[in-house]
């Protein structure tokens, strides 16, 4: 707490001499090093504080302006050291400034009675009517609002959360605002009843009211030209920039929102992008990117999603009001001018391209093609597995993680195979094979969720994801199996055991985080019971899952052993493991070929369209080198090559390991 003291007459004297008025003098307090030099044509209103004025800043450009106030009118402000406020053409009135902060050209900034500063908010997701209303909060996570939005058939569960909610929310509320230290305030509208974190940069907004921009130093926030923010919270390390325009709003960890973006009810979680387009009442999971002008994402849930040009949803097809929604599980693409009419889910990592009006369901058959032939839907199941863009997707998104901030809020999982993929593969194999048997083998075509299936397809299907089952439990036990070196059988038997018995059954994506159904039900009871009963206490109950997914994930693989190998766990031999590897190998590299070839295509004749200026077929190809570069040099390509080699070696070393035993 800092020591202050009345002002001096003299000191009154100088300041009014250069110009500064007050109401009340005596109300006027400063630290003892306080000069009044650099105070001039200053009003003070109501119990004002003042640090000192001592140093200077070197703005863009390299001019250097002293810390002091000049130009402003203080009411009710408590202003830090160093500061400099100059040109405010209202007043500020009911703030705690930090220091070093500079504010100037600013019409006004005010906290108007006792404000929630955006936590509580009620945003309508999904349903613009109502119905999943996620309460946003600073501690907000996916995983929370995942649960608050979709868990609605738990009403003890939605009322806890809502108290949780309501309890922060209180507990941060006041009728003072602040704006921290080192922060930067330039030519801005009106700022009402917003909370301003530490580092943060206003440069050029046109107003922001009832919100919070939780600034840091380790990750600061950037607001500029031209936005527009109602009822928000933006999160540590986001860009918000060229006329966005958020209304009941949640902004998330290093979120980059431009170029004109729109958005009203709608939730962007960590590394989300929006430029140009428009979101409504849509809950964007971690890395829900989309870039243009002509895309609307509307009452969907998304997430590490890449929205093509021209992609639309609709949910127009009602009587009593927008009600319908939708879900593109992890990993989904559109295509450009692709159209999905809610309600319908599409499975993960699966790509959509043109209108689709069937409501169909394809959860149970991830990675796979929905295309559109006159009018119908077609389903090309497991095929994005063999996709060079899946792979690459993988393995950007961990790089793409522009999170600077060391408390995170988000958990997520960038693995592209999973027990939540897998199972779903599995299901999707037996999907197929029942459709093969009830149908018949020779049919040109199979009925599926509003959906056709070409018979080549269903086999090819069926194959895919059988590769892709293989590669995950031989990987599993590659890893689990990794140098040791084993006397006997049983010496193999005891280190395949899991740790825990948490990770069976079901496993489900919590908007991010992969986990067990059985620990999110264990959370929920939690809350329920009044066990976890602060949204802090939430946010550590994901932690633990997110840090012990390889634990439960290894529970997972080893019972699903027994279901897919026809092999007893706890009666496993030597042989049995060699056998499985040499499936994993073939699966591994068949997998690494197929993708190979697939990006060997980027590089055919056909993709070199368009290049070469004016010249010949040779200059068209040497155009294209130089732009693109040639196959076998490509980084993915090599990366790819590599992969294969390293896999082969990793798989050979434990068969070569354990042999004697077999």
């Amino acid at each position: 707490m800092r020591n202050y003291r009345k002002l001096t007459e003299e000191e009154i004297l100088l300041l009014k001499s250069q110009s500064c008025l007050a109401d009340d003098w005596s109300k006027v307090e400063v630290v003892d090093a306080f000069t009044t030099d650099y105070v001039h044509h200053t009003r003070f209103s109501g119990e004002v504080k003042l640090g000192v004025f001592e140093s200077e800043f070197t703005l863009p450009g390299g001019i250097k302006k002293h810390s002091g106030l000049r130009h402003v009118t203080l009411h009710n402000v408590q202003v830090g050291d160093n500061c400099c406020i100059e040109n405010v053409q209202n007043y500020i009135a009911n703030y705690e400034i930090g220091n070093h902060t500079f504010i100037e050209n600013v019409d006004i900034i005010l906290v108007d009675g006792h404000t929630t500063f955006g936590n509580g908010i009620e945003v309508a997701v999904l349903n613009e009517t109502g119905g999943r209303e996620v309460l946003i909060n600073d501690k907000l996570s996916a995983h929370q609002a995942y649960i608050l939005a979709l868990y609605r058939h738990r009403p003890e569960l939605i009322d806890r959360m809502k108290k949780m909610t309501d309890y922060y929310s209180n507990k941060h509320a006041s009728s003072v605002g602040t704006i921290g230290s080192h922060v930067m305030i330039l030519n801005t509208g009106s700022i009402k009843n917003v909370r301003i974190g530490d580092y943060c940069h206003v440069c050029g907004a046109c107003r922001m009211s009832n919100g919070s921009i939780n600034s840091n130093q380790a990750a600061p926030v950037h607001i500029g030209h031209g936005v527009i923010c109602d009822d928000f919270i933006i999160s540590s390390g986001s860009h918000v920039d060229d006329g966005t325009m958020l209304t009941r709003c949640f902004v998330g960890q290093a979120c980059q929102l431009g170029h004109n973006y729109s958005a009203s009810d709608s939730l962007f979680f960590s590394n989300c992008q929006g430029e140009n387009g428009e979101a409504c009442a849509i809950f964007a999971g971690p890395y829900t990117v989309t870039h243009h002008k002509s895309t609307l994402l509307i009452a969907g849930m998304f997430s590490f999603m890449n929205a093509g040009s021209g992609s639309n949803q609709s949910n127009h097809m009602y009587k009593l009001g927008p009600i319908h929604q939708g879900t593109l599980e992890r990993g989904a693409k559109t295509t450009s001018d692709s159209y999905i009419l809610w309600p319908a889910r599409v499975g993960a990592f699966s790509l959509v391209m043109g209108r689709h009006v069937n409501h169909s369901d394809t959860s149970n058959l991830p990675f796979s093609y929905l295309i559109e032939q006159r009018n119908t839907t077609y389903l090309v199941p497991g095929v994005n597995l063999r996709s060079v863009g899946t792979i690459r997707d993988a393995q950007k998104w961990p790089k793409r993680d522009k999170r600077k901030d060391p408390n995170k809020l988000d958990f997520i999982n960038y693995n592209l195979l999973s027990p939540y993929t897998i199972q779903k593969m599995m299901k999707g194999r037996q999907v197929l094979k029942e459709l093969k048997r009830v149908s018949g083998e020779t049919s040109e075509t199979y009925s599926y969720q509003s959906a056709k299936i070409k018979n080549s397809s269903l086999n090819n299907g069926i194959r895919f994801y059988e590769i892709a089952i293989h590669k995950f439990l031989g990987n599993s036990i590659i890893k689990r199996l990794e140098g040791v070196v084993f006397k006997s059988n049983e010496e193999i038997r005891q280190r395949l055991a899991p740790d825990t018995e948490v990770g069976q059954g079901e496993w489900v994506d919590i908007s991010g985080l992969i986990a067990p159904k059985t620990e999110i039900d264990r959370l929920i009871a939690g809350v329920e019971t009044g066990e976890i009963d602060r949204l802090k206490k939430m946010n550590a109950c994901f932690a633990e899952m997110h840090n012990n997914y390889y634990t439960y994930e290894w529970t997972w693989a080893y019972h699903k052993i027994k279901e897919f190998y026809k092999i007893n766990p706890e009666e496993i031999t030597a042989a049995d493991v060699i056998h499985i590897v040499e499936c994993w190998k073939e699966a591994v590299v068949g997998l690494d070929q197929m993708v190979y070839s697939d990006a060997r295509k980027e590089f055919s004749l056909s993709s070199m369209t368009g290049f070469g200026a004016d010249g010949s077929h040779d200059e068209m190809i040497l155009d294209f080198e130089q732009v693109r570069g040639d196959f076998e040099s490509n980084p993915f390509v090599t990366a790819v090559l590599k992969h294969i080699d390293d896999k082969s070696t990793l798989g050979d070393e434990l068969i070569n390991r354990i042999k004697p035993l077999a």
